[in-house]
């Protein structure tokens, strides 16, 4: 009788970068535009690598929001921590504009591209992760506007929904327009809050 030794292959590649390029992957192309093919090559692995690892292409894209919802928790600790009220809400959208400065050739916010692209579907695991972040979102604009003792809870209400549908709206500018374009939207869109 043959004894059997660990015949398991050992991974030749870290998770943790593979998933990283994915992601990127996705927010550069979307989901559906993104094929096998592409992340393949871009991720460096066989399609049999990634079916290991993620167990589907839907897996890695749901791995790869965790990622990046991981990348811009820092983003958000800073916004929740800040105590400047409207001042914070305008600073944090500035900041999610310099996070895709800094990432490369990636436009807007992969959760609004995932949430545009989904906005239709039956997908309910990708559905669950955009709603949580959204809300996570609009409470913490709500607890900011609250810092202003003039505003009452209808009018906190009305300007969160406001300020949530600017950052979708920041989200897609980010796309297409140029520096002075997005500054400006900023601006504008603190006027009057």
């Amino acid at each position: 009788m043959v004894a059997f030794t660990d015949m398991a292959r050992k991974k030749e590649y870290s998770e943790e970068e593979v998933l990283d390029r994915a992601m990127h992957l996705f927010w550069r192309n979307g989901y559906e535009t993104t094929s096998m093919k592409m992340l393949e090559k871009e991720m460096g692995i066989n399609k049999f690598s990634i079916y290991s690892s993620f167990g589907s292409k839907h897996g890695l894209f749901v791995e790869s929001l965790k990622s990046y919802k991981s990348k811009v928790k820092g983003l958000f600790e800073k916004f929740e921590k800040s105590n400047k009220g409207v001042e914070s809400i305008k600073e944090f959208f500035y900041d999610s504009i310099s996070l895709t400065k800094i990432e490369g050739s990636e436009k807007g916010c992969l959760v609004t591209n995932t949430y545009n692209e989904f906005a239709e579907s039956e997908d309910d695991v990708i559905k669950s992760q955009m709603e949580a972040f959204m809300i996570t979102l609009k409470e913490i604009i709500v607890s900011k506007l609250r810092m202003d003792p003039t505003k009452d809870e209808i009018t906190v209400q009305k300007q969160a929904n406001y300020l949530l549908l600017a950052k979708h709206g920041l989200a897609a500018a980010a796309r297409v327009n140029d520096p002075k374009e997005i500054e400006d939207y900023i601006e504008m869109t603190f006027q009057n809050i």
